[in-house]
């Protein structure tokens, strides 16, 4: 009851006319980002954070990059599903038979039922949120500095482990945020630390400027650089027929079961220390490929293999959500990038969260049930729009990116210094995505590395530099036995079928852009 008490006053909260604006702004921006194939809703939020800088306003801010994050969710189905060509990585198993439905008239049914069940899902996820978040918080109070730090370990080991092809390029992307979060004065012994004789290095790397090196200038980089490859050919959306939101009855039957198993799917994954979207979407998809009674439409446009991953991609976002507001841990690049945005505002989510900001807390929750409204009403309605969107230029379109990114580092920071590291590290990221070097392991260094620090210096100065305190403590030692499960999961597949005299590849999964 004190939950729904406080969510009835976030309500209260996000329904004035300028947070409604913030997320109105929110979650149109984000479905054309969405739309838009390589630009996914971390590159979005990474160019608005110098923005929202100069708001002066935390709630709002924090409800527009919510609903950004949601947008680009809803989105992401568009230009799956007409261009074959995921806005983000979380949209992939939707282009499977999306796009097939597309190519055989069925567009507007198979835009449908993403809207529709990201609907569902979403609104599910967050109610499911807004009661599981304020007990976590609660627990979460009782954690000690060893706690933490085997948490931040965890975090990062997961993530690291379980995005891109190869353990040993995550763990070196992970290595290099790691040393960003090193650079400037140490705060214990007011050393300098990897400064260089730079000056500007003093105050540390901005967090800002990182971001924007890794997301908008390195994937745009990298986006430009292969132009030619990239498919233009839009599929054909075809004239309004009869049914509702253009599904028929067999649409309907076909599609909700698939919308609340894949919500299941989506919110405890994206609550997990290896949070995201590509694990319940590909699940989403292999479980109602083996469940479904049409196995003769699979590969040729089956509708549950859009309605399940597309309702599994928007309930992970509920559940990233928790892990963020309740313990301070991202569990995706996203989600970092919005830990970044807190930051800024001095707010350092956790589980002094509740107690010390639930106004903005319960509006940010509220808000995503208000800009769930507002993606179904922009998503079925305006879909011509969102497909003459799919005809910008691509290169205007790339090169107004890299303008806005480099005016947005110089307006936070005033340094021709900062600009050039972003670029620098942008030209970086675009090499590392070339080479399938994971992103997201880089941001979660640089934010974690520092808590990670603090917390494990701080673990041993209330244990007068007994080490054993990091093993003798049962919720440590747990986390960080998962931490290293983590590490051996991946390989295990490869390893059982070798004892079975077979081959079989490493467990892995795209990042969450």
């Amino acid at each position: 009851m004190n939950s729904l008490s406080n969510l009835l006053d976030g309500f209260v909260s996000v329904l004035s006319v300028q947070n409604l604006l913030y997320a109105a702004i929110g979650v149109t921006i984000g479905t054309l980002v969405g739309v838009l194939p390589g630009i996914g809703p971390a590159l979005t939020i990474a160019l608005l954070l110098p923005v929202s800088l100069q708001l002066d306003d935390p709630t709002g801010t924090l409800i527009m990059f919510a609903g950004i994050y949601y947008g680009a969710m809803y989105g992401g189905s568009t230009t799956s599903i007409l261009l074959n060509t995921p806005g983000e990585s979380a949209s992939v198993a939707t282009s499977i038979e999306g796009y097939q439905m597309a190519r055989h008239g069925r567009a507007r049914a198979a835009l449908a039922t993403a809207a529709i069940g990201s609907f569902v899902a979403a609104t599910i996820s967050t109610v499911l949120l807004a009661f599981v978040a304020e007990p976590i918080a609660t627990l979460a109070v009782t954690f000690r500095a060893s706690d933490y730090f085997a948490l931040a370990v965890l975090a990062m080991v997961t993530v690291t482990a379980m995005v891109g092809a190869s353990l040993a390029r995550g763990l070196m992307s992970l290595t290099f945020g790691l040393f960003l979060g090193l650079v400037g004065i140490d705060s214990l012994t007011g050393q300098a630390r990897f400064t260089f004789g730079v000056p500007e290095l003093l105050d540390g790397v901005d967090v800002v400027t990182v971001i924007v090196g890794l997301f908008a200038i390195g994937e745009t980089l990298y986006i430009a650089s292969r132009l030619k490859d990239l498919p233009a050919n839009v599929a054909p959306l075809e004239p309004a027929k009869g049914g509702f939101a253009w599904l028929t009855r067999q649409d309907w039957a076909r599609s909700w079961p698939a919308w609340l198993r894949g919500t299941l799917f989506g919110f405890p994954f994206g609550a997990l220390p290896s949070g995201g979207a590509e694990i319940p979407t590909f699940l989403s998809y292999t479980v109602e490929k083996r469940r479904s009674k049409h196995q003769d439409e699979w590969g040729k446009g089956a509708i549950e293999g859009v309605a399940g991953p597309e309702a599994a991609n928007n309930a992970s976002f509920s559940g990233v959500l928790v892990p963020l507001l309740t313990l301070g841990i991202p569990t995706s690049a996203t989600a970092a990038v919005m830990l970044a945005a807190f930051s800024y505002f001095n707010i350092s989510p956790g589980p002094q969260l509740f107690e010390k900001s639930p106004d903005l807390v319960w509006a940010l929750i509220a808000s995503l049930f208000v800009g769930n409204v507002m993606l179904l009403a922009l998503n079925l309605p305006l879909i011509r729009v969102w497909v003459k969107v799919l005809q910008i230029p691509r290169p205007l379109l790339y090169t107004g990116i890299l303008v806005f990114a480099t005016l947005g580092v110089y307006a936070v920071s005033g340094s021709v210094v900062d600009v050039l590291i972003a670029y620098a590290i942008g030209v970086l990221a675009m090499f590392m995505r070339r080479f399938d070097f994971p992103i997201a392991p880089v941001i979660l260094g640089l934010i974690l590395g520092p808590m990670m620090e603090t917390q494990f210096r701080r673990a041993l100065l209330l244990s007068d530099g007994d080490m054993s305190v990091f093993v003798t403590r049962p919720l440590t030692v747990t986390l960080l036995g998962l931490a290293v499960v983590a590490l051996a999961l991946p390989h295990l597949p490869k390893v059982w079928a070798r004892l079975r005299g077979g081959s079989a590849q490493r467990l892995s999964f795209a990042e969450d852009d």
